[in-house]
């Protein structure tokens, strides 16, 4: 039986390594650690190997490989014991073929691969699930870790705490006051989490909850994404595009964007499949994001020169953030992939993400900033009819129905609701009613 290896290592150098059980975020240097493989190991089974193998645990039950994520653990985590796992079946989301949609908007071959179809509604699960289960597979060594802690915008708050309360480990979430809606703050309180409610917005709940477990003597173990765990998981969402268009590479991939470990995920998985040789080309990868948080989108106009800027208020409050923490390691990504970053207004978001529900669809407001920027590519010329696109939904509409509500009531701010569908009210009467159907 073959042996997989992996280790947290610094990006500028290599034999700076540290085991994915040791309390270490940084390198020496103050960069962010990755999480590096052995490849010499994975290469000793061939790429048909690895699909066939992939395809036989697809959505099964064999604990714990029936999870999108645990499924290709090899790939991904595989120094963790399997009774170690703390999986609830995350991944292996629909890929919606959103065909209405896309011959709509001039596309022939479109999808929606739908990350909020998951346990807290988010693809926060996808890397939650592997950073969870190393904090168990720790506490099982001996490690004095008393709480896992994160700062969020809502969504990573929610995995959070759920998987904690799966584990049965404490969690500490900080979130923005009267920034994150509803469904997003009752998750972490249902299950149990110390929710801190700090008068700030993401930023700042980063900047304490950095502060806070950078203590050694804590206890607390942080959770946001500059802790390459994470990465681990969700870079199976690029996998899982490919497996499930039957191992063929779209042109496209558009990713909303906020702090930006989601983009550097989901192109190391792609990059993986193509040095491991599942995958001969690669697509190119548009990053998205909201106009009134868009540092990287700024840099990219700017021939990739980065500045933090304070974020205005966006309904696709997720990505409301100014100073992204993995924004250097998603600029690399990029360009590796002839990336593009483009930019939503309030309005495109909410309209785009309109249009699409029109349609079958059920888009957050994130999800609504990617396919504004598919309408605008779309509309340049960049992306051309025949292309094959896969827009990544990465939490699901209904933790937005707040969004939604006042998008058909029209009374969402900066927006003018163009395709708005508000109930018509009429009295208990047969007559009225045929009136109002034309019958």
């Amino acid at each position: 039986m073959n042996t997989y290896n992996a280790h947290f290592a610094a990006q500028d150098d290599p034999n700076e390594r540290y085991p994915l059980t040791d309390v270490v975020y940084y390198s020496q240097f103050g960069g962010l650690l990755e999480v590096r493989h052995d490849m010499e190991a994975l290469r000793t089974r061939d790429a048909e190997a690895w699909k066939q193998l992939f395809e036989s645990r697809w959505m099964r039950t064999s604990w714990p490989y029936g999870s999108g994520v645990w499924g290709k653990k090899e790939w991904v985590c595989p120094t963790v014991a399997d009774e170690n796992v703390v999986s609830m079946f995350e991944g292996g989301t629909n890929l919606f073929w959103a065909e209405r949609f896309g011959r709509e908007l001039g596309v022939e071959d479109l999808w929606i691969k739908l990350c909020g179809n998951s346990h807290t509604g988010s693809f926060k699960d996808l890397g939650m699930t592997v950073l969870v289960s190393v904090v168990k597979q720790m506490i099982s060594e001996g490690k004095p870790i008393r709480a896992i802690a994160c700062a969020s915008t809502g969504d990573t708050s929610a995995a959070l705490a759920a998987y904690g309360a799966a584990a049965g480990i404490p969690t500490i979430v900080f979130l923005p006051k009267g920034k994150v809606s509803v469904a997003q703050l009752v998750q972490p309180i249902a299950h149990g989490a110390t929710v801190l409610s700090l008068d700030s917005d993401f930023d700042g709940c980063m900047r304490i909850v950095r502060q806070v477990t950078a203590d050694p003597n804590s206890g607390i173990y942080l959770a946001n994404s500059l802790n390459s765990l994470r990465v681990e998981g969700q870079k199976t969402v690029g996998i899982e595009i490919v497996q499930q268009l039957d191992w063929q590479v779209p042109d496209w991939i558009i990713i909303p964007g906020g702090n930006l470990g989601n983009t550097f995920a989901l192109g190391k998985g792609l990059l993986m499949m193509h040095e491991l040789g599942l995958i001969t080309r690669l697509p190119r990868i548009v990053c998205a994001q909201a106009q009134n948080a868009n540092p990287l989108y700024r840099a990219f106009c700017d021939n990739w020169r980065y500045e933090p800027i304070q974020a205005r208020t966006t309904a696709a409050s997720a990505i409301q953030i100014g100073d992204p923490v993995s924004v250097r390691r998603a600029i690399t990504m990029l360009q590796r992939f002839n990336g593009i970053v483009e930019q939503a207004s309030e309005q495109e978001l909410a309209d785009a993400a309109a249009r699409a529900d029109r349609t079958g669809a059920y888009a957050c407001p994130h999800t609504g900033v990617a396919l504004a920027a598919l309408i605008k590519l779309i509309e340049r010329g960049e992306i051309a009819k025949t292309d094959r696109v896969v827009v990544v939904s990465t939490a699901h509409g209904l933790k937005f129905s707040r969004f939604k509500v006042d998008y058909h009531e029209a009374t969402l701010a900066e927006v003018t609701s163009r395709y708005a569908n508000p109930p018509r009210e009429l009295p208990a009467d047969v007559d009225a009613v045929r009136r109002a159907l034309d019958l």
